[in-house]
């Protein structure tokens, strides 16, 4: 019984992605956005539920990979062929469907996330839900016309050149922390507590456009990690 707790909230994480797909193609892509948030909740959450339970194993990890193809995978492809569809105006019929790249590297590094044991408490390279996140906030902060980065979002060359650089994070061999608390003391995770605390000071000042500047400071962060101790 305790193994079908995770793995039940590992299928709400797959649910809320289809339902990302199905507004997508409604063209709700604000609604999009909010239903990938809670794709990512309920991923959070199952492998918080599975440690507790110490109900890990090997179904619930291939089941949480394939949920995650979808909700981090699928879906950000998804949305950046909406948005370079919107963008691309007198550009070749084809270039949209270059949003999909996202897609394919993000179902190779959750084949090689699965398959790497140098990444049990920590990850190599962009997690699929940092690099969806990303995605996601492009059409809320588009909703909100947040500090009139329309034009900015909606110009193909940027956002080919950002499907490029998240496909390229993906699978890079960079070493980057997880937000995975074993203690709540300062001294262990000091780089954990500095990323949250300036995550959420640079959310309450921007709003949703902090969302792409988190997940850049997050890799900075990692890079710069031995600083920490």
């Amino acid at each position: 019984m305790k193994n079908h707790l995770p793995n039940a909230v590992t299928c709400l994480n797959l649910f809320a992605g289809c339902l990302a797909l199905c507004n997508i193609f409604a063209g709700q892509l604000e609604t999009a956005a909010y239903l990938v948030g809670l794709a990512a909740a309920f991923d959070f959450a199952d492998g918080l539920l599975a440690r507790a339970l110490h109900a890990s194993s090997p179904i619930g990890k291939d089941l949480d990979s394939l949920a995650d193809v979808v909700s981090f995978g699928v879906v950000p492809g998804a949305l950046l062929f909406h948005l370079l569809g919107q963008a691309a105006g007198g550009l070749p019929a084809w270039l949209p469907y270059a949003g999909f790249i996202v897609t394919i590297f993000s179902a190779l590094r959750l084949a090689k996330f699965n398959n790497d044991t140098r990444q049990t408490d920590s990850f190599i390279g962009l997690p699929t839900p940092a690099c969806t996140l990303v995605v996601a906030a492009l059409p809320l902060i588009l909703a909100h016309d947040t500090f009139s980065l329309t034009s900015l979002i909606l110009n193909p060359g940027v956002l080919l050149a950002l499907t490029l650089l998240l496909s390229g994070l993906l699978v890079a061999e960079i070493p980057l922390f997880a937000l995975k608390f074993k203690s709540l003391t300062w001294a262990d995770n000091s780089l954990r507590f500095v990323f949250l605390i300036l995550a959420v000071a640079l959310l309450l000042l921007l709003g949703v456009a902090a969302i792409p500047l988190a997940v850049l400071l997050y890799v900075v962060l990692s890079v710069v990690r031995p600083s920490f101790g």
